[in-house]
């Protein structure tokens, strides 16, 4: 596995779309129609990972496919963006790694630099501020910020049928 993630973190930097969204599918990613991934992405075990319809991860994103990570339709990723659905628990003797899934439901904005820690559910429409490190759940049509992320507002949209993907061949 860890050929293979070398490999996807090399073959991540190539300025070519198409080529990076085959090879991901190729190590098990699971990839929407329209979905752009751009430069640099940063996997753990990608078998792990869907990813819905006209999504874009933008540059620098880690997505982290040790326990279940799916992310909806129509979601933006920032540049930067970090979901870990693994981490060590700091009350264990033996420091034992702890995995839990993430669910990103459809309509999210991620903003740069946010983390997403294990086991954290966020709902349809909602908004992740710039560097925001989210911690527990973000309920749909919420907009979170700060660290830990905390509720800032709401969206003023009741029906969502924005398109987001478009291929950015060289980014």
């Amino acid at each position: 596995m860890e050929f293979v993630v070398f490999i996807l973190h090399i073959g991540g930097h190539i300025p070519c779309h198409f080529f990076r969204r085959c090879l991901y599918r190729l190590a098990g990613m699971k990839i929407g129609i329209g979905t752009s991934i751009h430069m640099g992405l940063h996997l753990y075990n990608p078998h792990n990972i869907s990813i819905g319809d006209d999504t874009v991860i933008g540059e620098q994103t880690v997505l982290d496919g040790r326990d279940t990570l799916r992310i909806g339709n129509h979601v933006a990723f920032a540049t930067g963006v970090k979901i870990y659905n693994s981490q060590h628990d700091i009350h264990s003797l033996s420091f034992q790694a702890v995995s839990k899934p993430v669910i990103v439901d459809d309509y999210v904005f991620i903003g740069p630099s946010a983390i997403i820690l294990p086991g954290v559910h966020i709902g349809k429409g909602a908004v992740v501020g710039a560097q925001a490190v989210v911690t527990k759940d973000v309920p749909s049509e919420s907009i979170v910020a700060g660290v830990p992320a905390r509720e800032i507002g709401k969206r003023q949209l009741s029906v969502y049928s924005y398109k987001i993907g478009r291929a950015a061949w060289f980014r």
